[in-house]
């Protein structure tokens, strides 16, 4: 709250707008190309404390955790619908889950500590990988004919859980090409990434409230590094649109779309990187 008495009540609703039309656009592109908001809300969210003057040292914190929190009921939702529609595998989730739970609680204890540069860095990376996968991928490309052994998956899945809560992303970014890639079926995969986004972001966001307590230099409305207000503005916002980009996706070239995507990643990643070396 240390910010709110150094902007007009233009700013504030300047920034209420911003966050709105963030959720908007999370929401769209989250249905028409199937990528988890997460990996939409971060980035602008990112470069919108940056126009509005955010501090630095806070700034990614308070990105990554506003993200977290705002993929809660999302994925809820999401988890649901997946499993109506039977496509949850639980021998897979239950294979994944104990490596994601001790990843998100590594990640969340590595937050604590790690300088805002160092999640731009990872978010950087981590997004320019993504950006190359989308734009680049063939269809049938695999590593494997199924997961690796007990070790090996209880590895991948923690690194899943670790490297989406430093990101502040669901578990569906990197969790559905990997297992893809696994000969995994999408529709089983996409299902699975939705409930690792449960699994990620409800302790994820905790941690980054409880990190955040007593911090100065935040926006206003924060609780610890999650924002209320994006959190208030973005849910909503997110699952009014979600089924306009799902429409979306039967009348556009989604390829098209996905490439458009994956440049902006690409943009944005090395933006990031550019900020950080300078």
């Amino acid at each position: 709250m240390e910010l709110l008495a150094q902007h007009s009540g233009l700013w504030l609703l300047g920034l209420a707008a911003a966050l709105a039309v963030t959720g908007l656009v999370a929401g769209v592109m989250a249905g028409l190309l199937g990528v988890g908001g997460g990996i939409v809300i971060v980035p602008v969210l990112y470069h919108l404390f940056t126009l509005l003057g955010i501090d630095e040292s806070v700034r990614m914190h308070v990105t990554v955790g506003t993200s977290l929190a705002t993929i809660i009921p999302t994925s809820i939702m999401s988890s649901r619908a997946h499993r109506r529609k039977g496509s949850l595998n639980m021998d897979l989730i239950r294979s994944l889950m104990p490596g994601v739970v001790v990843g998100v609680a590594l990640g969340s204890i590595a937050s604590r500590f790690l300088d805002g540069s160092v999640l731009t860095a990872v978010f950087a990376c981590v997004a320019l990988l993504v950006a190359l996968n989308m734009a680049f991928k063939r269809d049938g490309f695999s590593i494997a004919d199924g997961l690796p052994g007990r070790a090996g998956t209880a590895l991948l899945g923690g690194g899943i859980g670790g490297v989406s809560t430093l990101m502040g992303i669901g578990g569906g970014t990197l969790s559905v090409p990997l297992l893809n890639a696994l000969k995994v079926p999408m529709h089983t995969a996409v299902g699975t990434g939705a409930m690792l986004g449960m699994v990620i972001s409800i302790p994820g966001a905790l941690a980054f409230v409880v990190n955040g307590l007593d911090v100065p230099m935040r926006p206003p409305f924060s609780l610890g590094y999650v924002n209320l207000l994006g959190f208030a503005l973005i849910v909503p916002a997110t699952l009014m649109t979600t089924g306009w980009g799902a429409t979306l996706a039967h009348r556009i070239d989604a390829r098209r779309l996905r490439q458009v995507f994956a440049a902006f990643l690409a943009l944005t990643s090395l933006r990031m990187f550019y900020g950080l070396l300078t």
